[in-house]
């Protein structure tokens, strides 16, 4: 069941949010989140650059303190004089400061090739904000400590922070450049993407890449063996994904521009070892009447219907794995089931032996949407071998179309009072689940468990015309065999008696009340 988190300390992310937060004013979360990260990040490479300038310094190199290569040769960003957060905060209460924060942005991304594309276009002089309230939010910004901790990662938390928050303002419809980072590390902790190609066609804000290098850090795996491609079709969420990424100093090929992954494919040729992914639910009219008709991707398949794109984005990453690779995406239930081209496609998926994994995730889970959600793992080689991953081997099965189905509806800690997160040892238990049913002796180590988890053979699917509703095979108790259904009856209705006599005593208290003041009700 959904528990209440205890109360906590506020945290620097926490307290920088409250503080940020009351000078929006009258600007939409939707763009006021682009005004803060962009300051954010600029404060960031100012305290980065002002680093590596004092260590040319102590080391007697301080004629090399303006040369760009001496800064790029340590993965900083070379910083001219009017893009040094110095420079903004001196001018700060200056009239045209929206306009010095544009050319700040505009000349860090000229001058260091791996911004390309990353950086706000005129954005501060465009929105007209309040010069007061802008100079406000750069004493606020001004306060964060991004090298604190031995160079931490405050920043990174700081950014993440923001992102979630600013996904619950937008809500429902407008928040889906955020993945919740407790579904991303359960989609990491199951795939284990240790090494090797990690591809996201629809990577919003980039949150996928940046929990997969922290899985690749905390199992003490190497970043430097993954190579990461994404694609985005939204300008301004390209790049924050973009900034996102050169906070954390992850390498990307998140191709040239924002682009539509169905219409202009900018990683045609790639074969990814993990896909992670969270696309847009039920996209409708993502193609047009005559349109991607022979679509290389979808590989002898259907064409996905045009009225929704679920299954469009399930054989583009099918298309994109390697062939040993193996993917885990959000999609809304509504593709588990259902007629048509979906119901030929997902029956050749399962007859292909490709789908491995269906677990369905707790409600009000994510900003954009209160429906439960589905987590799919495809995996193109479930067939007998043995894999290293960490120095250590797994021995895998031959799962012959087989399937592993999981329920977490009842899973999860409440918070902010309306959102669902999972915990640690949610995440822990699924992904230990999820693993020992992969063994060769899997039946020394997974068993089948009512309400939670069942291994169903082709036989029990194709029984059930191919639908991957988790609740077909999964067992689930009656709670309500056993029950005296006549004395629960008169139970309820004593204490409906009960509340009716208080609210008419209520009211009877209230008209007195009045009489005594002389007024009739």
């Amino acid at each position: 069941m959904a528990k209440k988190n205890s109360t906590k300390e506020k945290s620097i992310e926490e307290t920088l949010w409250q503080s940020c937060d009351k000078l929006r004013g009258s600007v939409e979360p939707s763009e006021y989140k682009h005004v803060v990260l962009s300051l954010i990040f600029l404060k960031f490479a100012s305290d980065k650059f002002e680093e590596r300038r004092q260590e040319l310094i102590a080391e007697g190199k301080e004629k090399y303190i303006e040369m760009e290569d001496f800064y790029t040769m340590k993965n900083v960003f070379f910083l001219e004089d009017i893009s040094r957060w110095s420079y903004i905060t001196k001018n700060a209460k200056q009239n045209d400061i929206a306009l010095k924060i544009d050319t700040a942005l505009h000349t860090i991304e000229k001058n260091n090739k791996a911004l390309k594309g990353a950086l706000p276009d005129n954005y501060f002089s465009r929105l007209g904000l309040d010069k007061t309230k802008l100079a406000s939010l750069i004493d606020t910004i001004n306060d964060i400590n991004t090298l604190s901790n031995g160079g931490g990662d405050i920043v990174g938390r700081v950014y993440e922070y923001f992102l979630k928050k600013f996904a619950i303002k937008e809500g429902k419809g407008k928040g889906e450049f955020y993945t919740p980072k407790t579904i991303v590390n359960l989609i990491a902790e199951l795939i284990e993407p240790y090494k090797g190609i990690i591809y996201d066609p629809a990577c919003g804000a980039g949150g996928m890449f940046v929990q997969s290098v922290k899985f690749i850090e905390s199992h003490q795996g190497n970043k430097k063996e993954v190579s990461i491609y994404g694609q985005e079709y939204t300008n301004t969420t390209y790049k924050l994904a973009k900034m996102n990424l050169a906070i954390r100093g992850i390498s990307a090929n998140l191709g040239e521009k924002a682009a539509d992954t169905f219409h202009n494919d900018q990683h045609k040729d790639l074969k990814a070892d993990y896909i992670m992914a969270n696309p847009p639910f039920n996209q409708k009219d993502w193609r047009g009447e005559d349109e991607l008709l022979d679509d290389p991707r979808w590989m002898g398949y259907e064409v996905p219907p045009k009225s929704n794109a679920n299954y469009a984005w399930i054989l583009n990453m099918v298309s994109k794995l390697s062939e040993n690779g193996v993917a885990g995406f959000i999609l809304a239930n509504g593709a588990l089931s259902g007629g048509g081209e979906e119901y030929k496609i997902r029956r050749k998926l399962i007859e292909n032996n490709l789908v491995e994994a269906i677990i369905i995730i707790p409600r009000n889970t994510f900003y954009t949407t209160d429906i439960s959600v589905t987590l799919w793992i495809i995996n193109k080689n479930k067939k007998e071998r043995t894999v290293e991953i960490n120095n250590r081997q797994k021995r895998y099965r031959n799962r012959e179309k087989e399937i592993l189905f999981m329920d977490l509806r009842q899973w999860g800690s409440e918070y902010e009072k309306k959102f669902i997160e999972l915990t640690k040892e949610d995440i822990e238990k699924v992904a230990l689940t999820y693993h020992n049913w992969q063994q060769i002796d899997y039946k020394t180590t997974y068993k089948d468990i009512p309400e939670f988890c069942k291994s169903a053979s082709f036989e029990e699917i194709k029984a059930n015309d191919f639908s991957l509703v988790p609740s077909k095979y999964i067992e689930f108790v009656d709670r309500d065999s056993g029950i005296d259904f006549d004395t629960e009856m008169k139970r309820i209705q004593k204490d409906f008696k009960k509340l009716l006599e208080e609210e008419k005593k209520s009211q009877e208290e209230l008209i007195n009340a009045f009489k005594t003041l002389g007024y009739e009700l």
